[in-house]
């Protein structure tokens, strides 16, 4: 019994964490907005930056209006995904998306690293993995029941 209260204390730790992290992750997204803006006004108003000889060229709006509008999708959907393992987590479902993501999790050093590393630890345990087990769908069933007239 103590082995599943240590399970049960750790998935509920680890949810807290995701949650946080997945905020985290969504606010550091929020960055390249700089870029986005710099982008736009090297599009609509290039004249700010320089006249003749001195003017940027377009592409380089285009640069950053496309690099910054990647960059903060990425992060995003990164931060999206932190909160659905979080939720998840908590429900002990989809266990194979929690450990794509917390796989994942790991490039983003230290914070993620740490998180991604420490989930993967608790969720490859036989006992966690059992928790995770999804009941069988239910039959289908017709919405109108059939008279038998």
């Amino acid at each position: 019994m103590a082995l599943v209260d240590q399970d049960q204390e750790h998935l509920r730790l680890l949810t807290i964490f995701y949650y946080a992290y997945a905020a985290i992750v969504a606010l550091f997204a929020c960055f390249p907005l700089i870029h986005l803006a710099i982008g736009f006004l090297l599009l609509t108003h290039p004249s700010l930056f320089g006249e003749g000889k001195n003017a940027p060229p377009a592409f380089i709006g285009y640069l950053f209006t496309i690099l910054g509008a990647a960059f903060i999708l990425i992060g995003w959907a990164f931060a999206g995904c932190s909160f659905l393992v979080a939720r998840f987590l908590g429900r002990r479902r989809h266990y194979l998306f929690c450990l794509i993501v917390s796989g994942a999790n790991c490039l983003y050093v230290p914070f993620g690293t740490a998180l991604g590393a420490f989930t993967l630890v608790v969720l490859l345990r036989p006992s966690v993995k059992a928790m995770f087990v999804e009941p069988p769908p239910l039959p289908l069933q017709s919405p109108v029941p059939q008279s038998n007239l």
